[in-house]
């Protein structure tokens, strides 16, 4: 399922979004293009930085800084993509709630809190050489934000590709849906774990959880209702 738009409007231009997204593709493309492998090692994140096991690392290393880095880069064009096409779609309602700066802070927030949920489940699951595989994406503070939408907005429409045809779907169904699938595929990816990464199901589901149980007590304004 591919959502298109929503129908829902804002008081405000999103200007932090806008910049988010912007920010974003120019790491991908100045930065992350040119040498890919070494971007990745240099300001990825990896679970193991935490409890000091990573090859080589040296003591005292930030991995604070590259928890933060690791929020605006990505393995792929399709990886960038899809998040900040996600990110277009319902980042303006929730950036309307909140107001520009307490957005900023919501929307790194929620990439922490999702980073700290895939790291527990990494290194209480998983082997060292799992822990050593990097993390990076902005898909844990995007569904952060997603969470926020939600809870704020489930009535809203989202104009959906499903197969080829358009159709519009509420958003407590198409955003349910996408949570569960998160949680289902994080549950199989623990029975059955993807040799050498994959997608950080965990880290979806924390900033998800996040966003949606912390937005109410953050916000500044309710949103407006849909169009229709």
């Amino acid at each position: 399922m591919l959502p298109l738009r929503d129908n829902v409007p804002t008081r405000t231009r999103p200007f932090v979004t806008w910049g988010l997204i912007v920010a974003n593709i120019l790491v991908w493309v100045l930065y992350q293009l040119p040498d890919l492998e070494r971007s990745v090692e240099e300001l990825a994140y990896q679970p193991c930085e935490v409890v000091h096991t990573c090859a080589g690392q040296a003591v005292g290393q930030d991995w604070p800084l590259t928890a933060l880095t690791s929020m605006f880069m990505h393995g792929s064009w399709s990886h960038l993509l899809g998040n900040m096409l996600f990110l277009w779609i319902f980042g303006n309602n929730v950036e309307d709630v909140l107001g520009h700066l307490r957005y900023l802070a919501f929307y790194l927030a929620g990439g922490f809190a999702a980073t700290a949920l895939q790291s527990a489940i990494t290194l209480s699951t998983g082997s060292s050489a799992d822990a050593a595989i990097p993390n990076l994406g902005a898909s844990g503070a995007v569904s952060a934000v997603l969470g926020a939408y939600l809870l704020l907005l489930p009535r809203a429409k989202v104009l959906t590709l499903i197969f080829f045809i358009l159709r519009e779907i509420p958003a407590i169904a198409f955003l349910g849906f996408w949570f569960l699938f998160q949680l289902y595929s994080g549950g199989a990816s623990l029975q059955r774990p993807e040799e050498g990464g994959g997608v950080a199901f965990f880290a979806h589901v924390g900033g998800f959880v996040f966003g949606f149980l912390l937005i109410k007590l953050v916000q500044v304004r309710k949103p407006l209702q849909p169009r229709y």
